[in-house]
């Protein structure tokens, strides 16, 4: 085993949104990930002597939603980089996506000195192509574009830096309504674990069987999807365009949930 620390950076998608707990918090697939890796850890130091054992796997999770990605590499980056971990993931950009002034060539400029980075820190990294969203939102013919651009570059960075490429975007049971939840951005806990599969094939190991499956997609009549398009609009849509209009993020006031290097609790 040859991680014994793990830090996640970027936005929602990282911090684990909507992925809900008992206890109101996020759990999401960096978690997920991060406990397998602490299990396969403490499998492979079990029975050393006392003397050679390293310290248990550490794990911190810094990313906030609503972070742009700017913001992400200015704030989250270098803090990651301080802790020296072993495994970083990288993922950001999907919020900048979706704004009007959204400039995919500075973005992929910067997002390939990110990645050279934190390689030349000697951490292997994580970076992914995003799972399609647009299919579920407005504003697909300007958007789904950009998300092309990107996820084309994040394969060329990948290659270009010897990072590990996630790859959502090929995933065509991400167009199932199941595994998003119900503000269509974020995924559920069942996206999560699918993602958190993705993320241990790319680094050679065999996740639970379980987090590969996806319930069967839901048919609903066409008053009754145009009844929840509805509800969608003013619960999710409009509360989201307030927020654009009045400079403000959902991430205000959320601060990284894990924002040291600890220990995994199994």
């Amino acid at each position: 085993m040859q991680w014994r620390s793990y830090v996640a950076v970027g936005d929602s998608f990282t911090e684990g949104m909507d992925d809900h707990q008992p206890d109101g918090s996020y759990r999401g697939w960096a978690d997920l990930v991060a406990s397998r890796l602490a299990a396969e850890y403490r499998t492979a130091v079990a029975g050393r002597p006392a003397a050679e054992e390293q310290h248990d796997f550490r794990y911190a999770n810094l990313a906030v939603r609503g972070r742009l990605f700017d913001s992400v590499v200015d704030d989250q980056v270098p803090a990651a980089l301080r802790m020296r971990p072993d495994l970083v993931s990288f993922a950001a950009g999907g919020n900048d996506m979706l704004r009007r002034r959204f400039d995919p060539d500075a973005l992929v400029k910067r997002f390939d000195e990110v990645v050279r980075v934190l390689r030349a820190s000697g951490a292997d990294v994580l970076v992914f192509r995003f799972a399609d969203v647009t299919v579920r939102l407005p504003g697909r013919r300007i958007i789904l574009p950009r998300v092309e651009i990107l996820n084309r570059e994040v394969e060329v960075v990948a290659d270009r830096h010897g990072a590990r490429l996630v790859d959502l975007w090929h995933d065509e049971e991400f167009h199932n309504p199941q595994l998003w939840s119900i503000d269509r951005l974020h995924m559920n806990a069942i996206g999560h674990r699918r993602a958190a599969a993705h993320v241990l094939k790319a680094l050679g190991l065999e996740p639970s069987p379980g987090w590969w499956e996806v319930p069967a997609k839901l048919t609903h009549s066409w008053a009754a999807a145009r009844a929840a398009d509805a509800r969608w609009v003013g619960n999710h849509l409009a509360p989201w365009v307030k927020r654009r209009l009045t400079g403000r993020s959902s991430g205000d006031h959320v601060s990284a949930k894990r924002p040291t290097l600890s220990s995994v609790q199994d």
